[in-house]
């Protein structure tokens, strides 16, 4: 099955590396999540907008893959495709060093949506991705 990738290009910023020079463990978890964000606004979807509709998705897991780290001044490339298992949206996630296309990080995100503060499905969710499952 070909699934449909959304990419996005970013550059490590210095304060985001740890002592032995290499971007902190911590900071891949902002790189993905500013990547599933701007994923949304592609299709249509304020993350904003949705909370103050009282739509809130919320990561329910996460397995991380650590490969290459990334270093001060490293592009990299941030992918992603979708997947819905259930009411849960699985996120494939890859960061890849841009010099040398090696992967710096392998993941799968779940996240579930909060209707109002109850577990649930969200039509504009689902419509929003359906192009993209």
């Amino acid at each position: 099955m070909t699934h449909r990738i959304f990419e996005t290009r970013m550059e490590v910023r210095d304060y985001e590396c740890d002592i032995e020079g290499i971007v902190n463990n911590a900071n891949y978890l902002h790189y993905m999540e500013h990547t599933r964000h701007l994923f949304l606004k592609e299709c249509g979807l304020s993350f904003a907008e949705m909370h103050a509709k009282g739509v809130d998705a919320v990561v329910a897991r996460m397995n991380l893959q650590y490969k290459v780290p990334l270093r001060c001044d490293d592009e990299f490339i941030s992918r992603l495709h979708i997947a819905k298992e259930g009411i849960r949206y699985v996120f494939h996630q890859d960061i890849i060093r841009a010099s040398d296309e090696k992967f710096s990080l392998r993941a799968k995100v779940e996240l579930v949506c909060l209707i109002n503060g109850k577990l649930g499905t969200s039509e504009d969710y689902d419509q929003a991705f359906a192009d993209w499952l």
